[in-house]
């Protein structure tokens, strides 16, 4: 164990990196993810179809594909910018695709009725989906996109391969590469500080479930 505890400060500090790319990939795919779900239920039919696109497209690849797309296909078309801006990019991209159909999923569960009382009040669809639908259907898709989104969690050690530095998975490769410490305690430094993301926020996704369900 002398691998974690001589090397404690860099476990914190990947710790702190890797938290702070969950929690911006988090913000940006329930952004990014409830723009396209809007998208897919509009009335306008051009806006199904960008949003149905972009969910078969980016649901159905890799998130290496879409990592390298990024980190290697990018800049070969003029767009430049660091590791760390493109992989939490493709992260938010990749994660919004499932949480676009989560919402859906909670978007269909609400009454028509509903949507069809706010127009006969005379309220234009974003208002309707904005103030109406969007609120019930959050409550409803918490237990899916609480899976997403702790899905997210996890498929963020993948950035670490592609460049992201100071992350956890960037402290294991330092350590079992560059410093020859032995594979299996670094391993379980890092386990240990992706459960620390992940138990807690699975516990706060379902308590967030609960008090949700009494509203009901």
């Amino acid at each position: 164990m002398d691998a974690i505890t001589d090397n404690l400060d860099l476990f914190v500090s990947g710790y702190w990196t890797s938290l702070k790319i969950c929690l911006i990939a988090l913000v940006g795919s329930l952004v990014l993810g409830t723009i396209i779900a809007a998208c897919r239920v509009s009335p306008v039919a051009p806006l199904r179809w960008i949003g149905a696109t972009w969910v078969n497209m980016i649901r159905n690849a890799p998130l290496t594909v879409l990592l390298f797309f990024f980190a290697f296909g990018l800049p070969e078309i003029g767009v430049l910018g660091s590791y760390w801006v493109f992989g939490v990019s493709a992260l938010i991209i990749y994660t919004s695709a499932f949480v676009c159909e989560a919402l859906r999923a909670g978007i269909n569960s609400v009454s028509s009725g509903q949507a069809e009382a706010a127009r006969a009040i005379g309220l234009p669809f974003g208002a309707t989906l904005r103030e109406v639908i969007l609120p019930q259907a959050f409550r409803t898709s918490i237990p899916p996109l609480g899976s997403v989104l702790i899905a997210m969690f996890k498929n963020s050690a993948v950035l670490g391969a592609f460049g992201v530095g100071g992350d956890l998975f960037s402290v294991s490769d330092t350590l079992t590469s560059a410093r020859g410490y032995a594979a299996t305690p670094v391993l379980l430094g890092v386990a240990v500080g992706y459960l620390l993301i992940t138990l807690p926020a699975g516990a706060l996704l379902a308590l967030l479930e609960r008090k949700t369900a009494i509203l009901r």
